[in-house]
């Protein structure tokens, strides 16, 4: 394998790549001295890790849909983390954080408290269907461990079928499910059964039926629930944060199938939960009902870490285990953080504005993809967009070099985005950016592509 086909595929995840050339440079002509000593201190103090250790730039504020870095420079942040639907430094969440700190500040594992007592049975309120009981965790990967365990309780089988490319957290268990080889080369052996099938990606489809679709990927799944036979759950994320959106009737097919043959569906909203999406879960787009809807990353109001597992009321059968029992499992901080980013979220009616701000996006990124040769496709679902960059429209290879291009130029303009899958460009701006705004950002993303076409890049 040659070392560009190398670094190509180190870039093949969710996280754009954190050492590289570009990344150098930009740092050389963008890094003041005194940031430079705080990231060498940095390097030097933490474990270094793919996608994360060196860092980019040091922060020191952030509000609404803006970062702000030690040398004064603003940034319009369409990344996130996806954290951040309710805004940075939300007010209400601020508030509600503080006035319980002074209250009740932690809650011991004996007992329980009001703050999460509130958050479980709204939780339940706004869930679809029959989801009507709640474990919280810490965080997002703890919640995914725990929905495995309770499938395997519920079921008595221990195997999964879950995607390839898909992220689900980094620890083992998660990895073993996940199919992305960056958190998953030179870490086996990992769980048995995890059995893996293709992901619902029709720009990539393998079957050639993206123009039209025939759900060869379900098939697929259906095949190895019959021949297996006993597989406890498909678990999977509904969208992907790369913008993939799966076509209409997928998930149905999907769910019946799981009805068929007796396993459970578990569906992971970790990122894209509480409205990205323009509804309150991302399931809701696609009119199905799992057995468990995962949660996470923005429940926390872009303060606290905070994640949940919203079960079907009977499959309430884990009395003599404990499924998760961790030590801020109903933290009531976190959970006051949480109640006000859901009372933000319906009372600044943010989920309609995720709604139409996200279709006139993708309005204007269907214009763009008109003007530029390098766009291969544009996606959105509410405020999950991105679109992918690729050499050619024959043979669709990617623009690797491209997008990282786009993305330090963009930076060098006041936005930031992540690129994921080593050419995806992914929006996913808070859910109270404005109109104004997503133009801005919008404009800067287009004078960066047609610079990049320009110089000519891959």
């Amino acid at each position: 394998m040659s070392s560009k086909e190398e670094h190509h595929e180190s870039m093949q995840s969710e996280g754009d790549l954190n050492i590289s050339p570009r990344r150098t440079a930009w740092a050389k002509e963008n890094i003041d001295a005194e940031t430079q000593r705080w990231l060498d201190l940095d390097a030097r103090y933490f474990l270094r890790q793919s996608l994360s250790t060196p860092c980019l730039n040091v922060l020191s504020h952030c509000e609404g849909i803006t970062l702000t870095d030690l040398q004064g420079r603003q940034f319009m942040d369409f990344h996130g983390n996806n954290v951040h639907q309710v805004g940075f430094a939300n007010r209400r969440v601020i508030d509600a954080v503080k006035d319980q700190m002074e209250e009740l500040a932690f809650c011991t594992r004996r007992y329980t408290n009001v703050p999460a007592i509130q958050l479980a049975e709204k939780l339940v309120e706004l869930a679809p269907g029959n989801l009507g009981k709640i474990l919280l965790a810490p965080g997002g990967t703890t919640a995914i461990g725990m929905a495995l365990k309770l499938a395997r309780l519920a079921t008595g089988r221990f195997k999964t079928i879950s995607m390839w490319d898909s992220f689900h957290g980094a620890s083992l268990d998660a990895i073993s499910i996940g199919g992305e080889t960056i958190f998953r080369k030179d870490i086996g052996p990992l769980l048995p059964g995890t059995e893996h099938a293709p992901p619902p990606d029709c720009y990539r489809c393998m079957w050639g039926c993206a123009d039209d679709c025939t759900f060869k990927c379900v098939d697929y799944i259906e095949y190895v629930l019959r021949k297996e036979g006993d597989v406890a759950a498909v678990i999977a994320e509904t969208t992907r944060s790369t913008s993939v959106i799966p076509p209409k009737g997928y998930w149905k097919r999907v769910r019946q199938a799981c009805d068929k043959y007796g396993a459970l569906l578990i569906l992971d909203e970790i990122p894209h939960c509480l409205g990205r999406t323009g509804r309150m879960f991302t399931c809701e787009n696609f009119d199905v009902v799992p057995d468990m809807l995962v949660i996470g990353k923005g429940l926390g109001g872009g303060i606290f870490p905070l994640a949940a597992l919203i079960a079907r009321a009977d499959l309430d059968v884990a009395q003599d285990i404990a499924l998760g029992h961790y030590t801020h499992e109903k933290n009531p901080v976190a959970c006051a953080a949480a109640l006000a980013t859901i009372e933000s979220l319906e009372q600044d009616d943010l989920i309609a504005n995720a709604r139409s701000m996200g279709e006139h996006a993708l309005t204007r990124l269907e214009a763009m993809k008109e003007r530029h040769e390098s766009i291969g496709a544009a996606r959105g679902l509410g405020l999950l967009m991105g679109i992918e960059l690729i050499k050619d429209h024959q043979t669709k290879e990617p623009a690797v070099d491209m997008a990282e291009q786009v993305m330090y130029s963009a930076l060098d303009k006041g936005l930031s985005f992540k690129v994921t899958m080593g050419n995806i460009i992914t929006l996913t701006p808070p859910l109270t950016i404005t109109r104004d705004e997503m133009d801005k950002a919008l404009d800067i993303l287009d004078q960066c592509l047609s610079e990049a076409e320009r110089k000519g890049c891959d």
